[in-house]
């Protein structure tokens, strides 16, 4: 019998990002999960603090050049590899100049801050699935982490829905807990955690994308934050983790009323059992 084909897609691995207990995580459950016999893929943003080559990244030029049009222009996808350690498993990392250099003015590792992070939200799902496509992979499983890949079930369930590499593919969403800055040397008690807006024309941008606007409708109403695109990756989801100490009453209530299968983990340790009880019942 063939392994199953799991894909993760995440905002932070560990060691290419270090900056919580969420990049920890991001490692330690591929490779649990490529343990329990599945064949595993992982994909990130190259953001501009991973250190390509202490990480020994390297471009791979048969799955780099795609150009993807945002906004009235063309952006070209860069792809680059590397294996994480000691699993072997393959990380690919999503590069573009335009949105993944590192710039004096960014508040975290994720540029939290940045006025373009709806281009940038687009460019990094938009790239995954081309990505994932072409390496005619064909997953049964995309888990999803971290609201810079909340756009991946939506594109799943609507932007891709007739390619067969996604024909049976179901995916899972986990809300992590929200990013905690790190007290700096000197000082008692850390920043306030950046808040994050989406501009109003990531909307706009969906639909050029070829997203139907009856499906972006409900989210016009709400504010652009990252409870936000929590919803509009609830919403394309099949199922649902919560990974913080409380689950978000705004977001269960979401779940609720979307009718979507949701799950509560707390504790230390990365769940694979649990996740990997929750897989095989969206395979079955």
């Amino acid at each position: 019998m063939a392994a199953h084909k799991i894909i993760f897609v995440s905002q932070e691995i560990s060691p290419y990002l270090s900056v919580s207990a969420n990049a920890a995580w991001g490692r330690s459950l591929p490779q649990s999960i490529q343990q329990r016999k599945y064949e595993v893929r992982t994909f990130m943003p190259d953001f501009g603090d991973i250190n390509e080559r202490r990480n020994q990244l390297h471009e791979v030029i048969r799955l780099s050049g795609v150009n993807i049009p945002i906004a009235d222009a063309d952006h070209p996808l860069v792809v680059k590899v590397a294996s994480m350690q000691p699993s072997r498993i393959q990380v690919y990392f999503m590069d573009n100049d335009d949105y993944f250099q590192k710039l004096k003015s960014d508040v975290d590792s994720f540029g939290t801050d940045r006025p373009d992070n709806d281009e940038r939200i687009i460019f990094y799902s938009r790239g995954t699935m081309e990505t994932a496509r072409k390496l005619r992979w064909e997953p049964e499983i995309i888990q999803v982490s971290g609201w810079f890949s909340a756009l991946i079930p939506l594109y799943v369930k609507r932007l891709f829905k007739g390619d067969p590499s996604f024909a049976s593919t179901k995916t899972v969403y986990t809300v992590l807990p929200d990013f905690v800055p790190a007290v700096k040397e000197g000082e008692n008690e850390a920043p306030a955690a950046p808040e994050l807006k989406i501009d109003q024309s990531f909307f706009d941008k969906l639909v050029e994308e070829g997203i139907a606007k009856r499906d972006l409708t409900p989210f016009r109403e709400m504010t652009p934050d990252v409870r936000m695109l929590h919803k509009m990756a609830i919403k394309f989801a099949d199922a649902v983790v919560f990974q913080t100490p409380e689950p978000d009453a705004e977001l269960v209530e979401y779940c609720e009323a979307q009718g979507k299968k949701w799950k509560h983990f707390t504790g230390e340790g990365d769940h694979a059992d649990e996740y990997d009880a929750l897989y095989k019942s969206l395979m079955a």
